[in-house]
């Protein structure tokens, strides 16, 4: 089975719809990803239907969940799952920031290549990056601990907006979040073709 039936069955069963270009976008993400990896090694996974799994229905499987606006994805690593949701919302701008310059590099060339204007790339440590616009969403997948998540990127996020954090089983760090920030839901997700257990931890100030 090719990746472009792999992605078409996962999105239905997540019950998204994706239109066909958008879809042809996230699978020359992949491939531009295996071509990067050879030299940047910017993702263990190399089976290109474990990547369809792994990287674009996991960063998708959030969507649902995702309220329209403007979004950071920190630590984005090589665009995960901030590139996705880019490709999926075109309308909703994303910031993606990452430390690590290869990576950004990635992302960056990436945008260009896909034709996605509604991403900007930051290499930058999060606790040095001011925006001149605060966000709606702050969304991470692999960046830290939840409470290390929300403390540094506490700046960043507008007042009424949500953290969402992308996690396995997050019951231990969720006892150790900061003062002043409440757990508003833990959604699981079931990612199609993954098998690990999979959630959304969705986080907002007690204001």
């Amino acid at each position: 089975m090719s990746s472009a039936i792999d992605l078409s069955n996962g999105l239905s069963a997540l019950g998204l719809v994706v239109a066909q270009p958008e879809q042809q976008k996230m699978l020359a993400l992949l491939l531009l990803m295996q071509k990067w990896n050879k030299v940047y090694n910017l993702t263990a996974i190399r089976d290109p239907r474990q990547m369809v799994s792994n990287h674009l229905l996991d960063s998708l499987a959030v969507l649902p969940h995702l309220k329209a606006g403007r979004w950071i994805d920190v630590g984005c690593g090589a665009g995960l799952p901030g590139l996705v949701l880019a490709i999926a919302k075109p309308d909703w701008p994303f910031t993606l920031l990452d430390s690590n310059s290869k990576k950004t590099s990635f992302v960056q060339q990436a945008s260009i290549e896909l034709g996605l204007g509604n991403i900007d790339v930051q290499c930058k440590r999060v606790e040095d990056w001011q925006a001149l616009e605060k966000y709606d969403g702050v969304i991470s997948r692999a960046f830290a601990e939840t409470a290390e998540f929300v403390s540094t990127t506490r700046h960043l996020l507008k007042e009424g907006g949500t953290w969402a954090a992308m996690k396995g089983n997050p019951e231990e760090e969720l006892k150790h979040l900061p003062k002043g920030v409440l757990v508003k839901e833990i959604i699981s997700l079931r990612v199609p073709n993954l098998d690990a257990t999979r959630c959304l931890v969705v986080l907002r100030e007690n204001k």
